[in-house]
């Protein structure tokens, strides 16, 4: 039990060891990406109707096409649900779209680096 007038218990006093188990954890820039892609990985598969898992999809492969072997429909359709979750907009007339659905990983980066909610 403390007493009021122990010098050890002042209010105020820095107490490294203390201070640091108090901080809340952060999560790593890559950690949150991770998570993203698993976020954006689910909501394909549900939304599409896929016969695959989430966790099955590969991350660097191809969205369009060899890979994951989606067409153009699916793409508008995974932008849709996206720009919905995300707040992001997406257009059709985008030069960047290539890059953009290039993968998972790639379309989880812009939807990052977009997104409002």
């Amino acid at each position: 039990m403390r007493r009021p007038n122990d010098q050890s218990a002042r209010i105020g006093d820095s107490n490294p060891k203390m201070s640091e188990q108090a901080l809340p954890t952060k999560t790593a820039p890559r950690d949150d990406s991770l998570v993203l892609e698993r976020e954006i990985a689910r909501l394909i598969v549900k939304g599409l109707n896929l016969p695959v898992q989430a966790e099955d999809i590969d991350p660097q492969a191809p969205l369009y096409g060899e890979g994951l072997g989606l067409d153009s429909i699916d793409i508008l359709e995974i932008a849709l649900l996206v720009s919905k979750q995300y707040g992001i907009q997406l257009r059709a007339d985008n030069k960047e779209n290539e890059r953009i659905f290039r993968s998972l990983r790639h379309f989880a980066e812009h939807v990052a680096a977009q997104r409002t909610k």
